[in-house]
């Protein structure tokens, strides 16, 4: 298995190389001017990372959904549940007001919302993530 993925991510390198320097050497201007080579030369380039997005998506679920069964589900369960109340946590205390954009267009009060409920559970995250490191180093100190 180890060589199989090996050669894959040699032949992906390759590839990749060889669709770069298509880019390269036909020159920025010349892909900007003429629609027709943005397809065919831009298109594979894009094509290829797609593929490696979705491979890597679907690889990092599998893995996961395998680790949770074989795993200890109650933690990783109990940590969902807390994560999802730090969500909704979020959302309570988030206010949504009509928003006008840069654009000229309307953000609306849900849309508002969500976002401040965002920031607000980036905000208790990190807080609770430097808190964990604190604690950890304050035990570590203490341990020795």
């Amino acid at each position: 298995m180890n060589k199989v993925s090996n050669i894959f991510k040699i032949l992906v390198g390759v590839i990749g190389a060889i669709l770069f320097l298509r880019i390269f050497y036909t020159g920025d201007d010349v892909i900007e001017s003429e629609a027709a080579l943005q397809d065919s030369i831009l298109a594979p380039l894009l094509y290829v990372a797609y593929g490696i997005l979705a491979l890597a998506i679907i690889f990092t679920l599998g893995f996961s959904i395998k680790e949770l069964f074989t795993g200890n589900v109650v933690k990783t369960l109990i940590s969902l549940g807390v994560f999802i109340a730090i969500i909704a946590v979020s959302y309570g205390i988030a206010s949504g007001t009509e928003t006008a954009l840069r654009d000229g267009e309307m953000l609306s009060a849900s849309g508002s919302r969500w976002v401040g409920a965002g920031l607000n559970a980036f905000y208790i995250l990190a807080v609770l993530a430097i808190g964990a490191m604190l604690v950890s180093s304050v035990r570590k100190l203490i341990i020795r």
